[in-house]
């Protein structure tokens, strides 16, 4: 059975009294110091987006702790959210224009949900430095985020804060005017999972990613019609690989396929390679293993990075770039 393992070759950085997750940690001198502040943010909408109602009054907490308490933070956060919930992911990816693969849930998923799979992948949550998760909730608002560099945020309505406070101080946390954790410093981050090659049965960061999209109903939350990059630029049309999964035969199997492709935006390149998985199958479109397939990963490439894509698939890339264009696919159990 796999399993989510942590790569125990791995050093703990540990600076006075405060351990750093493995997977990210200060690479010059620091003065940690565990903490948190708090702030107040009016009802002004500006972090909604057309999907979500606006944000009502609230506090926002940052949270700066040692490593090994941040489960014993977790676990008593998770305790005050309802019975259902809204869950977050954030992954630093592959793709050369967005640092942060963002994902969320637009469906309400039931709470012992999403805290079974925290207990599966909890090694994955909390101490890899390329991954930030989470949940919220509408009504009472609150919203806990754990990010990659594993600062806790909690935004929540003002009837919260007493309640949160005395569970900060219950552990030693005091109100701090800079709390310094690892991102206060230079530091670097790495994933933690024990590769493949050292166990056949550990779960890569690319699997576990795509259990939680299925287990949370996780969709990449950016603008699907548009290609911009993280100042906002327009690209217009870029370079794409794309890992698509499919489920076909009898009995059914998941199958996985790589496609190198030119898109100008998310949703051009999920069609794409929805007729690409068509042909490689040999279906129609209007096929369930078509309609039901999932881009489970989009990135954008630069053109060398492309280039090079191409030729491991045994491709030229080509001097000619079209919106639509399919340069390489296969599939990946054949």
């Amino acid at each position: 059975m796999q399993r989510c393992e942590i790569d125990k070759s791995i050093e703990r950085v540990v600076l006075k009294d405060m351990s750093f997750p493995l997977g990210v940690y200060p690479i010059e001198d620091l003065e940690p110091c565990q903490g948190y502040t708090v702030d107040f943010e009016s009802a002004d909408g500006g972090e909604a987006s057309g999907d979500w109602e606006e944000w009502p009054d609230r506090y926002v907490l940052d949270i700066v702790l040692t490593a090994d308490r941040l489960n014993t933070l977790c676990r008593a956060l998770f305790a005050m959210l309802p019975g259902r919930i809204y869950p977050i992911l954030d992954v630093i990816g592959n793709d050369a224009y967005r640092e942060i693969d963002p994902y969320i849930s637009y469906d309400l998923i039931g709470l012992d949900r999403f805290l079974e799979a925290y207990l599966r992948y909890r090694p994955f949550f909390l101490e890899d430095g390329l991954t930030g998760f989470g949940a919220m909730c509408d009504d009472p608002f609150l919203y806990i985020f754990v990010d990659e560099h594993k600062i806790v945020t909690v935004r929540a309505q003002p009837e919260y804060k007493e309640r949160i406070e005395k569970l900060l101080h219950g552990m030693g946390l005091k109100e701090t005017e800079q709390p310094a954790g690892a991102d206060s410093a230079a530091h670097e981050h790495r994933t933690v999972l024990l590769p493949p090659e050292k166990n056949p049965d550990a779960l890569t960061p690319e699997e576990v990613i795509e259990r939680l999209r299925d287990d949370w109903k996780l969709v990449l939350n950016i603008d699907s019609e548009s290609n911009l990059d993280d100042q906002g630029n327009d690209l217009g049309v870029t370079a794409w690989r794309c890992i698509v999964r499919c489920f076909s035969g009898t009995p059914l199997e998941a199958r996985y396929a790589e496609i190198l492709l030119h898109a100008s935006s998310f949703a051009r390149a999920e069609d794409t390679c929805q007729e690409a998985l068509a042909t490689l199958l040999g279906v129609d479109r209007d096929q369930d293993a078509i309609l039901d397939s999932m881009l489970l990963f989009a990135d954008r490439l630069s053109p060398e990075q492309f280039a090079e894509a191409a030729r491991r698939a045994g491709k030229k890339p080509g001097s000619r770039v079209s919106d639509g264009t399919v340069v390489s696919s296969v599939l990946l159990d054949s």
